[in-house]
């Protein structure tokens, strides 16, 4: 694993990157000023720069809430999130279907003419969240999905990622409920990253024989994807991981063998994207 200070250090052997939103582009709060600078540089430089987010929102959503936030957008070509990439696994499921997750995210079903059920009535569940993830615990859903599990609903999960950095919170996201009910041996669909599904689509942006760089700062999503789809990948070490990997944090050689005894690997590392 290589450190390096500048994402422009390594552009010249890359076409396209797929570059991680939250925890990389911005914490929830506000973007990160050297990151967005980072990307539309990138941009200038003729790379294709797509924003790969395991955010249950669809693209168009997304786009607005980080605009909101101050990341430009001469900074990305095209957003890709978990939310594209799931409704195709819920328009090939059950037209009816528990939603699990708050009502923000409910453009994820519009236009597939699905009917939202309660437990009783539904065939399938789709999570993108909890109801309330800043006050709510993921073990408080157990009851639900033992009933669920019961009745051998299938959960089809908007977002793997398990928690998020909102500022200095840490916020449990769907992929901590699809994980309780897999412990359970509730049936757990994902089309989030590291899963295959959102690369295809990412890749139609860019074109199957783009070099991509993987940008992204959770291990078990954006450097397990990255690894998973053959591409290399810049490790953002001072993200979600920050506080259980302090102490390999400063040393390649020992972040590494860290990561490999976790079944990843990346090419490159940062504290942060600039």
């Amino acid at each position: 694993m290589r450190a390096i200070r500048s994402l422009d250090e390594v552009l010249a052997g890359y076409d396209a990157l797929f570059c991680d939103v939250w925890g990389v582009v911005h914490d929830g709060v506000a973007s990160h000023a050297a990151a967005v600078s980072a990307l539309a540089a990138a941009r200038r430089a003729g790379k294709t720069v797509v924003l790969l987010t395991n955010s249950p929102r669809l693209a168009d959503g997304v786009e607005r809430q980080i605009a909101a936030l101050g990341v430009t957008r001469d900074s990305f070509d095209a957003i890709v999130t978990s939310g594209d990439a799931t409704r195709a696994l819920i328009e090939a499921g059950s037209r009816r279907v528990l939603h699990i997750g708050p009502e923000r995210d409910l453009d994820i079903f519009d236009g597939l003419g699905l009917q939202l059920e309660d437990e009783t009535g539904a065939e399938a569940i789709v999570c993108t969240g909890l109801f309330d993830d800043r006050v709510e615990d993921p073990e408080a859903y157990r009851p639900l999905l033992e009933r669920c599990a019961a009745r051998g609903l299938p959960m089809i999960c908007a977002n793997p990622d398990l928690v998020v950095h909102i500022g200095d919170q840490l916020i449990p996201c769907a992929g901590a409920v699809a994980a309780v009910y897999a412990s359970i041996g509730g049936t757990v669909h994902l089309a989030g990253k590291p899963h295959a599904p959102i690369y295809a689509v990412a890749r139609r942006v860019v074109g199957e024989g783009a070099r991509v760089l993987c940008i992204g700062d959770g291990l078990m999503t954006d450097v397990l994807g990255a690894v998973n789809h053959g591409a290399d990948c810049l490790f953002i070490s001072h993200g979600i991981h920050r506080d259980e990997l302090s102490e390999v944090i400063g040393d390649p050689i020992l972040l590494s063998a860290e990561l490999l005894a976790r079944g990843v690997h990346a090419r490159f590392v940062m504290p942060a994207l600039r």
